[in-house]
């Protein structure tokens, strides 16, 4: 008897993640295309989750997958990569075992039903990177960063930072106010950040870190219940948090009968929180409150020419898109989550919001804005964007675009059918301060193979002007950053 086979509604994105991703140590990459612009010197970092399955078992969420690094360095010489898994104590017990221990974000510990108290979440190191002068940090927003060598990714240790004490979580999205001097571009800014710590009502631990990022400041501000507060704003002499009105429903995950993703709530009638502090003291300058909305990224801010603050950010209307991102670690995705690049005016000695505008109907997320230009005004934001013709129900982010604020128009780049690129990350050229870059990852559906690709940031339509090769397929990652050799 004839059999016939039934053909798989998965997208061509779902290649990359379908399997765990194999490890490549320091290897010569190969030109694909083009070259590397000669003023291109440095390193590019990349986080994401490299392992969704263990022992045939799969997570419960994208957020649950192990941490997986990629560093490409561009020298004189040409470019290198090596990708490697953070060796998280949590990920070396689960390759000992060859099954997954821990329960996670979107997932409780497998097995008994005491297990959800036995065993702490796991930390997967596996959200994004900050690169320090001496060693690169894998940032998880519900544990403390991993250390690892900005050369060969080796991991180090778990880092305290000299003042994350036992309890103290470190999140992903550290803001830096960095300043350049000379060639050597050595970085002297200070270093912002903050972490919730859980309870009945949660707890802001707000953090202040030399350039080196050790913790030289800190302060605590009580919560209403326990949100989730993933990114924050750093806007000239203010740190701005947009508290969203989701809290953690607390009774199943202390009982161990649900996990933290499935126990968030969306409660729209609390608004949308506003907490404003100085950055020099970390005290409250106000508090307020404005209309609900969710968001996991904001672009930037900045304190306009009377006194108010601008901030941009990646606008949801709901938080569906938490659903959305559950279903991406399965392959196929159905919720419908967009996101649009929407603007705030503020007033923040009140906490008072006078406006919200949507600058942009694309469907949007991890909004960028050139490092030099974090916490002042940015003529330029880079974004992912889903293609106008995109079913975003059922698709990633599939192609990256820039912004001009000065005249209101998109550059999108030209990825063609079934390629998939990462969060567009902006690097300046070392020769010319005119002149300067994006450079992102990119799944090819097409041939099941990764790629680095450099554009010209101000011609992204344009083909890229250098394509190289990656030894193995690197899957779809959160966040990167940019470091200057």
């Amino acid at each position: 008897m004839q059999t016939i086979e039934k053909k798989s509604t998965k997208k061509a994105w779902a290649q990359a993640i379908a399997k765990p991703a194999t490890e490549f140590p320091l290897t010569q990459l190969p030109i694909l295309a083009g070259k590397i612009p000669e003023g291109l010197r440095g390193t590019l970092y990349r986080n994401g989750p490299g392992r969704l399955e263990r022992g045939g078992i799969h997570v419960g969420h994208w957020f649950d997958g192990d941490g997986a690094i990629l560093a490409v360095h561009f020298t004189d010489a040409g470019a290198t990569g090596v990708y490697r898994y953070v060796q998280t104590a949590g990920y070396q017990q689960e390759a000992a075992a060859g099954k997954l221990l821990y329960g996670n974000y979107g997932m409780t510990a497998p097995g008994l039903i005491w297990n959800q108290w036995l065993k702490p979440i796991k930390n997967v190191a596996n959200t994004s990177v900050l690169a320090l002068p001496d060693k690169l940090l894998a940032l998880w927003e519900g544990g403390k960063p991993h250390a690892l060598d900005l050369q060969n990714l080796e991991t180090l240790n778990e880092d305290d930072l000299g003042g994350l004490t036992q309890g103290l979580s470190y999140s992903a999205h550290c803001k830096c106010d960095r300043l350049w001097r000379g060639a050597a571009h050595r970085q002297t800014g200070e270093i912002f950040n903050f972490g919730i710590s859980p309870g009945k009502n949660a707890t802001l631990n707000i953090y202040k870190s030399d350039y080196t990022g050790q913790i030289i400041q800190k302060a605590a501000y009580p919560l209403d219940g326990v949100p989730l507060v993933h990114d924050f704003v750093l806007a000239g002499q203010y740190l701005i948090f947009f508290i969203p009105p989701v809290r953690l429903n607390i009774p199943p995950v202390l009982l161990g009968t649900s996990n933290y993703s499935d126990s968030l709530q969306w409660q729209p009638k609390r608004g949308t929180q506003i907490l404003v502090l100085d950055r020099e003291t970390l005290s409250v300058v106000s508090r307020g409150e404005t209309e609900p909305w969710f968001q996991w990224h904001f672009a930037n801010g900045y304190v306009d020419a009377s006194g108010a603050v601008i901030v941009d950010l990646a606008r949801y209307a709901d938080f569906q898109t938490n659903q959305f991102l559950k279903e991406v670690a399965t392959g196929e995705t159905h919720t419908l989550a967009q996101s649009t690049l929407s603007r705030v005016c503020l007033q923040p000695q009140t906490g008072k919001v006078t406006a919200i505008e949507q600058i942009l109907d694309q469907n949007c997320e991890f909004p960028t804005v050139p490092q030099q230009n974090v916490g002042k005004a940015s003529r330029h934001t880079y974004l992912s964007v889903s293609r106008p013709e995109a079913d975003i129900s059922q698709a990633i982010f599939n192609a990256i675009a820039r912004f001009d604020h000065k005249t209101a128009t998109l550059t999108t780049a030209n990825l063609e059918e079934n390629r998939y690129p990462s969060e567009p990350i902006h690097a300046e050229d070392s020769q010319n301060p005119e002149q300067s870059w994006v450079v992102t990852v990119v799944y090819d559906g097409n041939s099941h193979s990764s790629e680095v690709w450099v554009l010209n940031s101000d011609r992204l339509d344009e083909e890229p002007v250098c394509k190289l090769g990656l030894p193995s397929v690197v899957p779809h990652s959160f966040h990167g950053t940019w470091k200057p050799a």
